[in-house]
């Protein structure tokens, strides 16, 4: 059967192989496919596999032969879900591989907010310990996190393995969340709504999906709830930040400061809002590239796709 990888290069970009998804059938591997390019790469394949590269309507529409869409990734914003099951198309993601890593950096971005670790290192290679007067010194306010408060949106996988560490540091939980959650799925976390999360968090984080009910959940109006003194982290995705209202916000003093790992636009223009703003930490989306991660993201890809095969097919994901 015909395979087409449009984007593998962020998953294997030379420190894996792609030996097991070989051996399940003729196989071609693009680094990168640009949108002009989908329709002449996935034409003849009956099995696509993208991470974000976008399979919309009309192209789906236009790809008679396509059976499965594997997304290389949680997130499946990237296909049009109701076209593909209209034609009958299985469309899988990978949904557990990268929730460790992504809980990690999370608290890494919140760990540099409150005490600006990579600050401090610059300032002592430019010499100003060298030159202090006393033993220790601080650049900036150095904040501890036990006894803040943190307000976590969304509880799936990644959110209660953020409310883990949270606890562990000693921190208030607060949640939103839509999903229906077993009991003790979720110990030690109050659930409110979204207006109280934004007032009462100390550090507000973002691990919800994007559709469009989200699209734009931390906009002007949500950011004017939040303390002054606060921090807000987006690891999900860009656009449930209304960006140009988060760099407003940071730029009067709205909130403290802001990390984002993930942006609308990814790569960013040189114009983006964030990479100006004040107190703003801007990382490459990396929080899913871990090696462990991507050796069980390139793990299940090979498994959902060898399941499809044999007809029993695995981590499907349907239409909302």
């Amino acid at each position: 059967m015909p395979i087409v990888v449009l984007d593998g290069y962020t998953l294997n970009p030379g420190d894996l192989h792609w030996d097991d998804l070989r051996a399940l059938g003729c196989c071609t591997i693009h680094d990168r496919t640009s949108p002009e390019q989908v329709l002449e790469r996935a034409r003849g394949h009956e099995v696509v596999l993208t991470n974000k590269v976008a399979l919309r309507q009309n192209h789906i529409e236009a790809l008679p032969q396509l059976r499965y869409i594997g997304v290389l990734a949680t997130g499946t914003n990237v296909v049009d879900l109701k076209a593909a099951d209209q034609k009958g198309i299985v469309v899988t993601n990978v949904p557990d591989y990268s929730t460790a890593s992504v809980a990690q950096l999370t608290f890494a971005l919140l760990l540099e907010l409150a005490l600006h670790v990579g600050a401090h290192s610059d300032g002592v290679r430019a010499g100003r310990w060298s030159t202090s007067k006393d033993f220790s010194y601080a650049e900036f306010p150095l904040i501890e996190l036990e006894g803040l408060t943190l307000g976590i949106v969304g509880l799936g996988r990644i959110g209660r393995r953020v409310a883990v560490l949270g606890g562990a540091f000693g921190m208030n939980l607060l949640a939103h969340t839509r999903t229906p959650l077993a009991a003790g799925q979720a110990p030690g976390v109050r659930r409110v709504d979204l207006d109280t999360l934004f007032q009462e968090s100390d550090a507000v984080t973002l691990h919800c999906p994007l559709t469009e009910q989200t699209q734009g959940l931390v906009n002007a109006r949500r950011l004017a709830l939040m303390k002054t003194s606060a921090f807000l982290i987006n690891t999900g995705r860009g656009p449930l930040v209304d960006e140009r209202a988060l760099a407003r916000a940071l730029e009067s003093g709205t909130i403290a400061g802001a990390a984002v790992d993930v942006l609308s636009a990814e790569p960013p223009p040189s114009d983006h809002p964030l990479l100006h703003a004040p107190h703003c930490i801007v990382t490459p989306h990396l929080g899913w590239a871990t090696t462990a991660a991507r050796k069980r993201l390139m793990q299940v890809v090979v498994s959902n796709v060898r399941r499809f095969l044999e007809g029993m097919p695995e981590n499907v994901v349907r239409p909302a």
